[in-house]
C-alpha cells in the first residue's frame, strides 16, 4: 500500500485530502507544516507528498528544498497543492522538480486521477 504524506496548515483541507486518498485505498499521514512533514520523512516510508505552499513554521518551498538535499528522499515525487497565484513561488516549486501543481481547491477527481498517475504510471 502507498503512502502518501499530505502536509497543509489548514485541517480542513487534510480532512478532505485524507478522506478521498484513504478512501482509494492509500495510507495517509498528515502534517500541518514544513517541519513536521520533513520529521515525517525521516521515520516514515512515502511514496509521495502533497505539499502546501503558504504554513507556518515552514513553508512549502523551504521544504522542498530541504527534501531535495536529503540523500534519503531527494527523489521523492511531490504535488504541489495551493491556493496561491504566485508566480515565483510556483516557479521555484517548478525548479524544484515538483510533478504536479493542484489549485485549492481541487476535486476528488482530479486529486486521485494525478495521484495514481505518479503513483502508477503504468496504469
Amino acid at each position: 500500500m502507498s503512502q502518501i504524506l499530505v502536509v497543509d496548515d489548514d485541517s480542513n483541507n487534510q480532512r478532505m485530502l485524507s478522506y478521498s486518498l484513504r478512501k482509494a485505498g492509500y495510507e495517509v499521514l498528515l502534517a500541518s507544516d514544513g517541519q513536521a512533514g520533513l520529521d515525517i520523512l525521516d521515520h516514515e516510508e512515502i511514496h509521495l507528498a502533497i505539499i502546501d505552499l503558504s504554513m507556518p513554521v515552514m513553508d512549502g518551498i523551504s521544504m522542498l528544498r530541504s527534501i531535495r538535499t536529503n540523500d534519503t528522499y531527494s527523489q521523492l515525487p511531490v504535488i504541489v497543492l495551493t491556493a496561491s497565484g504566485d508566480e515565483n513561488e510556483l516557479f521555484m516549486a517548478d525548479t524544484l522538480g515538483v510533478v504536479a501543481f493542484l489549485t485549492k481547491p481541487t476535486s476528488s477527481r482530479i486529486l486521485l486521477k494525478t495521484v495514481a498517475n505518479i503513483l502508477q504510471p503504468s496504469l
